[in-house]
């Protein structure tokens, strides 16, 4: 009996251990992350690279930052498992600054090559914390107005952080791509 109850406790210990393990794992593939910003920062001609970091102590995350004197800002947020300068991104993000907007295009967290739109999930709650950030960044740098630009599954992670409790000055959302979703959540101009 106290054979089976030692051996009981030490599977309850493995299984405990193992989970919390998981729980405290990395979702995204930062090294994806960070070779994409090892490409990208050397060949940029329009903006600024700077460096945001998640509360919860996650990697820094590559930011394209362009400046305006408008006041108004926009957050740029890129689709399924691409970088905050890829084509329709990256046209995005300057075009806006062209026309006045300061620009701020964001590293939303990405998986592995082969992922999967149905594995993206469990990085939401990571997204939405990076779309936080760049709208703390904005408003940090003194912009009142705010919007966010998100194509695709970039829509499905702003619209987690819509679902909370978005920054006030956050006063519009663009969301390109993201067919059939419930929108009656958000309390702002779509």
């Amino acid at each position: 009996m106290k054979k089976n109850l030692l051996h009981l406790a030490v599977l309850l210990w493995a299984a405990l251990v193992s989970a919390q393990a998981l729980a405290g794992s990395e979702v995204a593939d930062y090294a994806r992350e960070k070779k994409w910003a090892d490409e990208i920062v050397p060949g940029l001609v329009v903006g600024d690279p700077v460096y945001l970091q998640t509360p919860r102590g996650h990697r820094k995350f590559l930011a394209l930052f362009t400046p305006s004197d408008s006041g108004k800002a926009v957050v740029v947020v890129h689709g399924l498992g691409i970088h905050p300068d890829w084509g329709l991104i990256g046209t995005l993000r300057t075009d806006l600054a062209d026309r006045g907007f300061a620009s701020l295009s964001i590293q939303m967290p990405v998986l592995g090559a082969d992922a999967k739109a149905d594995a993206y999930p469990p990085t939401f709650p990571e997204a939405a914390e990076r779309i936080a950030e760049a709208v703390a960044f904005l408003k940090a740098k003194g912009y009142g107005e705010i919007a966010i630009v998100s194509h695709s599954m970039g829509s499905r992670m702003s619209q987690v952080y819509f679902a909370g409790k978005p920054d006030p000055a956050v006063k519009a959302w663009a969301s390109l791509g993201i067919p059939g979703d419930d929108y009656a959540a958000v309390r702002l101009p779509i």
